[in-house]
């Protein structure tokens, strides 16, 4: 204080005490009057502007980040999806959703049909229930009709139930006799036709513990094989093709428990199934009754956020009686775009069978697998030599077009010692 003073040429340099004395005084009231006079220019200033303060800036952060959301919503849009995007919405409820009214139908008649396409209507009715009516044509003249009423989604989605009716005529079945060491350029055709009539049921005891049950009639009807390749009863007798010629009625019932906790069974990238079903097949006149038990394990693994999928099915089929005499169109086989896709469909049947399928799966972009595969198998006449000695396999590539619950198309391309094969499918391998 002094030191200002005395630059300003108000304090002396020489002042008695008395006179210093009354300078600092009035210096000091100076400077208490002038602070106070800008304490209250800058208190007012305050006040006034206070308002316009609390207006812009926010009381908290929450009402910050709710204003800024607020701004943003003004200028918001609903995303516009492209055509690309339109015409999968369209493809997934056209053909992956039960849809009402008239619809495409793709499946298989039978295996080794070829290609296959047909047409469907649907009708729903009451809370839970529908039924359809489809047929299927293929270029090998294969032929489906089939109707259906199902009810589902009751007691908590716990049971469903139906009933269907339908007739199959397939034209050019192929058969190359009994075992293993069958030879390819050995084949003959068949032709069978096929009525048959069913009620089934579903219990989930859990959401991933299922028990189905079917009970119906089939009456297999053959006939002579068509196609270039010779028919059945030229090349064989009852002998090496037992039931031949034979027009069997059978009622078939059969019962299936497991432990399912894949995604769908359309389509999966996770979970696995563990199941086992028995089949009775009860002939009218008792000469080719038979029983037969299916067991099969199947198993998803994820690797790196599911892009990534290890995929393996195990598959027993075993006939429990060996002095049952079994048709030769219901043989357990192998050969197929299901089973050993290296193989032409039946390639290989016996009264026992063994499969093995893995897959490494990984998905290139939105609908789309790819898929590294192996297939091994065996058939045979005794039980006891389901072993892993003399496994037919082969190996290949496939590509399948999926939604979150179906595969509408799948396309493999195998080889085995047999040769290369293609193969297209409407639904997965497993």
């Amino acid at each position: 204080m002094k030191l200002l003073v005395y630059k300003a040429g108000i304090w002396p340099k020489k002042c008695n005490l008395k006179g210093r004395t009354h300078i600092k005084a009035t210096l000091t009231t100076f400077l208490s009057r002038t602070s106070l006079y800008w304490v209250v220019v800058l208190l007012s200033g305050a006040l006034l502007s206070a308002p316009a303060l609390v207006c812009a800036q926010p009381a908290s952060r929450f009402e910050s980040i709710a204003q800024e959301q607020a701004e943003k919503a003004k200028t918001l849009k609903p995303p516009v999806p492209d055509k690309a995007e339109l015409l999968l919405k369209k493809a997934e409820d056209l053909f992956l959703v039960d849809p009402s009214g008239f619809f495409p139908y793709f499946d298989s008649v039978y295996q080794g049909g070829g290609l296959t396409a047909g047409a469907g209507y649907r009708k729903f009715f009451g809370d839970n229930s529908l039924w359809d009516v489809k047929g299927l044509y293929s270029v090998l003249n294969y032929k489906l009709i089939e109707g259906r009423i199902v009810s589902r989604d009751h007691w908590d989605k716990r049971i469903r139930f139906g009933t269907r009716v339908g007739w199959r005529d397939a034209t050019e079945v192929s058969y190359y006799g009994i075992g293993m060491e069958t030879n390819k350029d050995n084949r003959t055709n068949f032709r069978f036709q096929e009525t048959y009539a069913e009620g089934f049921g579903e219990l989930r005891v859990r959401p991933w513990l299922p028990i189905r049950s079917t009970v119906g009639f089939e009456q297999w009807n053959t006939l002579e094989g068509k196609g270039d390749e010779p028919s059945i009863e030229t090349q064989h007798t009852p002998a090496t093709a037992p039931g031949l010629g034979a027009d069997i009625g059978y009622v078939h019932s059969r019962i299936s428990a497991g432990i399912d906790w894949r995604t769908s069974p359309g389509y999966t990238r996770r979970g696995g199934l563990y199941q086992a079903t028995l089949h009775d097949y009860r002939d009218g006149g008792g000469l080719y009754s038979f029983q037969k038990l299916d067991g099969e394990v199947i198993q998803h693994i994820p690797l790196l956020r599911e892009t990534w999928v290890l995929a393996a099915r195990g598959r027993v089929e075993t006939t429990l009686n060996d002095s049952d005499v079994i048709p030769y169109f219901m043989l357990p086989s192998l050969g197929s775009g299901s089973t050993l896709r290296g193989y032409s469909s039946y390639r290989f049947r016996d009264r026992h069978s063994m499969l093995f399928n893995a897959e490494f799966r990984w998905l290139p972009t939105v609908g789309l697998d790819m898929a590294l595969f192996y297939d091994a198998g065996k058939v045979t006449s005794r039980r006891s030599d389901l072993d892993f000695h003399n496994l037919k396999s082969d190996v290949g590539i496939g590509a399948r077009f999926h939604g979150p619950m179906a595969t509408p198309l799948r396309i493999d391309l195998a080889v085995s010692n047999e040769g290369w094969r293609l193969v297209f499918s409407g639904g997965p391998i497993f």
